[in-house]
Parts: C-alpha cells; sequence; structure tokens
C-alpha cells in the first residue's frame, strides 16, 4: 500500500456490515469497501451495526453494538458467561453447524495464501459428547473480581475473590464461574466446593498485578475411563499447612477424588506449573485410556483434553499411514508417544522424536507396560536427529507445534523422500504453509478435520502426502 493509502474506516466510528464467513480464530469476516475488519461474535448471515476498535492497513477489528437481521446459522448459547468469558467462542452457533464451518476453514486454508490446488477435504469428524468432554480444566484465582455490566448494577456483589476464567484478551481480568458446561458435573460442584471453603477459610487469592496472596490455579483433572478426579492447588509458596484440611475434606466429600496435589510457582509468570509438586492426599496419579492403552497421568504431564476424540484422532492418523507391519515409521514431535505407540502395533520399527527429555522418559514407560520393544527414541533437536539416523523411513508420521514444522525439518523431509507422510496440525494456516513447500516432491491426497474442542473454533487436521513418482 501506498503512503497516501486512506482508511476506509475510522477507529472508534460505527459501521453496518454483514458477516460473510469464519475465521481460523473464530471470528467473523466482513469487509468495508474491500477493506477486512474481523468481528468478535459475528457468524455468517448477521448483518450487524459494529464499532471499530482496531484498525491496520490490511485488516480492522470491530465489536458487536446490534444485531440488525441475526444470521441462520445463530442459536441462544446454553451457558450464562458465554458473552464475557475466553473460554468457547462457539456456543452460539449449533453443533453441526460448527462441524461445516471446521471443514470450510480448512479448506480455506488450502485455498490462500497460496493455492494449494483440488485437495478432498473430508467432513469433520465429529465428537459424541460436544458438552462435558474436557478431563483437564484450569481456573484461575484472582484477588479481584472481574465484574460483568449486570454485576455492577448490583451492590450486593463482592469484588474482592474470583475463581474462574480470562475475559478475552486479557491477563488480569478474571470472571467468576460456578459452572462451566465443558467439564463434568462432578467437577463443577468441586469447583463450587472450593471457591466457597478457601473463602470461609481465608485463604487469600494471589493478586495478577501485584503478586501478592497464596492462591493461583486449580486445574481438575479427570478420568474418563474411571472417573477419578485429580484436584491440583497451584500456590505461590508451600501450602501444605494450609491445604491439607481441604484435601482431606474433598476425599471425604467425594468419592471421585482420588489424588489432591500442590504444586508451587513462586514465579511472576502466570502458569499452571512450577518448581515443586507436593502430594496432599491420595495418589500422585490418575490413570486413563486411549483405545488399549491406559496411561498414568501426574499433575503436570500432558495428556490430550478430549480423551474420546484422541483415539478418532489417533486412528485416523493410522488409517492414513496404511502400515502393513513391513514399515520404518519415524514419528516427529512425539510427546508422551501416545500415536507412537498406536503405530508401533502395524510396523515393523518406530522411532520417535521428542526435545523434551520428561515426555520421552514418560514414553519409554509407557512402551514398557505393553512390552512394546519395536520403538526407538530420541530426545533432543528433532533436526538433528533426523539428520544423523541413517535408517531412513518408509512412512513419517509428524504432530508439530502451533508454529508448524521448522524450515529445516521440512527441507529434511524432501530430502530422505519417505513414500507416505501424515500430517498432524492444530493450526490449518501453518499446515497449509508446510504443504505448500511439501508439494515440490508430494501430492496432498486428503485431508480430515477432527473436532477436539467443540463450542470453540480450534481444529485438529489430519493430511494425507504421498511422494510424487520419479
Amino acid at each position: 500500500m501506498s503512503e497516501n493509502f486512506v482508511y476506509p474506516v475510522k477507529k472508534g466510528h460505527d459501521y453496518t456490515v454483514t458477516i460473510e464467513s469464519l475465521a481460523f480464530g473464530g471470528k467473523g469476516v466482513a469487509r468495508v469497501d474491500d477493506y477486512v475488519l474481523f468481528v468478535r461474535r459475528g457468524l455468517p448471515g448477521d448483518v450487524c451495526r459494529v464499532r471499530i476498535t482496531k484498525r491496520k492497513r490490511s485488516f480492522g477489528e470491530a465489536r458487536i453494538l446490534s444485531i440488525e437481521q441475526p444470521s441462520p446459522l445463530r442459536i441462544q448459547p446454553p451457558c450464562a458467561y458465554f458473552e464475557w468469558c475466553g473460554g468457547c467462542t462457539w456456543q452460539n452457533m449449533s453443533y453441526s453447524n460448527q462441524l461445516l464451518q471446521k471443514k470450510t476453514i480448512v479448506e480455506q486454508s488450502f485455498k490462500r495464501p497460496d493455492d494449494l490446488g483440488d485437495v478432498p477435504v473430508l467432513d469433520t469428524l465429529a465428537c459424541e459428547t460436544p458438552y462435558g468432554y474436557r478431563n483437564k480444566m484450569e481456573f484461575s484465582f484472582a484477588d479481584r473480581k472481574w465484574l460483568t455490566p449486570e454485576d455492577l448494577d448490583n451492590p450486593d456483589i463482592s469484588k474482592a475473590f474470583a475463581l474462574g476464567l480470562h475475559v478475552p484478551g486479557t491477563f488480569d481480568k478474571i470472571l467468576h464461574i460456578e459452572h462451566c458446561l465443558l467439564q463434568s458435573d462432578t467437577a463443577n460442584t468441586i469447583l463450587k466446593f472450593i471457591s466457597r471453603y478457601v473463602q470461609d477459610a481465608g485463604l487469600p487469592a494471589y493478586g495478577i498485578r501485584s503478586h501478592e496472596g497464596l492462591l493461583r490455579f486449580l486445574v481438575l483433572r479427570q478420568s474418563r475411563a474411571s472417573g477419578e478426579i485429580m484436584v491440583n492447588l497451584v500456590t505461590s509458596r508451600d501450602a501444605r499447612k494450609e491445604l491439607t484440611p481441604l484435601a482431606r475434606e474433598l476425599r471425604e466429600r467425594f468419592g471421585e477424588v482420588s489424588s489432591v496435589v500442590n504444586t508451587v510457582n513462586s514465579r511472576k509468570a502466570q502458569i499452571a506449573q512450577g518448581e515443586e509438586e507436593f502430594l496432599l492426599a491420595g495418589k500422585s496419579v490418575i490413570s486413563d485410556t486411549i483405545g488399549p492403552f491406559r496411561f498414568d497421568i501426574s499433575a503436570n504431564s500432558f495428556f490430550q483434553t478430549n480423551t474420546a476424540q484422541a483415539e478418532k484422532l489417533y486412528n485416523t492418523a493410522l488409517e492414513f499411514a496404511a502400515l502393513s507391519g513391513r514399515e520404518t515409521v519415524w514419528d516427529l514431535y512425539c510427546g508422551t508417544g501416545t500415536i507412537t505407540l498406536f503405530l508401533a502395533r502395524r510396523a515393523k520399527k518406530v522411532y520417535g522424536f521428542e526435545i523434551v527429555e520428561s515426555a520421552i522418559k514418560d514414553a519409554r514407560n509407557n512402551a514398557a507396560r505393553y512390552d512394546i520393544d519395536n520403538v526407538q527414541w530420541f530426545a533432543g533437536d528433532v533436526r538433528e536427529h533426523m539428520t544423523a539416523l541413517e535408517e531412513r523411513p518408509d512412512v513419517l508420521v509428524t504432530d508439530p507445534p502451533r508454529a508448524g514444522m521448522h524450515p529445516d525439518v521440512v527441507e529434511t523431509l524432501l530430502r530422505i523422500r519417505p513414500r507416505r507422510i501424515v500430517y498432524v496440525s492444530c493450526n490449518p494456516t501453518t499446515l497449509a504453509r508446510d504443504l505448500k513447500i511439501l508439494q515440490q516432491a508430494y501430492t496432498v491426497v486428503k485431508a480430515r478435520p477432527v473436532d477436539m474442542f467443540p463450542q470453540t473454533y480450534h481444529i485438529e487436521t489430519v493430511a494425507l502426502l504421498e511422494v510424487k513418482p520419479g
């Protein structure tokens, strides 16, 4: 754009727009004189009055003031916190339409910025339980409650304590909630009980700005297989003395609570992990299953948050890999080896690559539990191990972080050219970027979105690539 570029919109001004589509990130896409606006909570087909909140040369952002004509996709969200909570973005749309929109977003990602060609995108694999599906929820404590407009009009509401979720786009505004539809009813009962208990006991919530106070996070984990629950209270210091009575009462009141843990995070960083971990009551792990495999889950270990859909995701990857039992397989970014174990049942040999050494330790333990001896693990930089390993893969599975694969990894794949690549992605934008580069040597055969996170814009996608002849 030239230096004399004139913005078609003004910040703080209001416009009437029609929402055309949804972008990855969950916002509606509208246009004013071909200038793109991203509109929070907008759905395709909405005609709405919006106010410009941010303006850049390539796009702007806006919030809805009023909906003049609602989209046919729009429904009444069942959650009372939906308008203010950052946990869900699409509760205002029926689940069947969420699945269609996720497929459309993947298709659109493949069309821009560089068209991948005619890649068949299969229907999104649905979640049978679009509510109550999460096996882990992380809630933040705060010494000051963020008040909704309705709360501001109620003089009886205390502002001194919050336990809940972040208001979107903020790091220090916590919306107090007592019931989250993404977790089980039992977990919600425990959430409400802990909120009352710590207030009655006078245990101080942590000040996100002041960095004073004790209680920082409450993490609830629940096994889909057994129903058992781990309660992890993250504090700014060792709080065993203050929290042990709470741990005992949780175990007495709730038969599902099999583990209560105190994690200590004394740093200013707002993360629900820490330097020390103390068992307050029960056992140190809970167990869950994906397919035929059982996994022990500790307070700070990674585990897919939607257990049932994780099995569908891994089975899709296994289907695309089309293993006969004779192949050598590489599994990049293998984490604790969950996909690796599925692959090892069908392959001659599997190599698992992961930069996090503690994850590889867990992976080895998981493999040993099932006497799986055809896997070799590599901890450290994926790029270095790929280059050093002499045995080349017939099939390669990659499940990189949101940023996608490192350019060096992509270049290595182009050089060693496994027959098939199965790419598991949590970001359709970086997936499309990497697939475009890999098209130098590969045909993108098909892709399948898998809905791991109903009521949100997040999309997992499995793509199959086959090497071109010659």
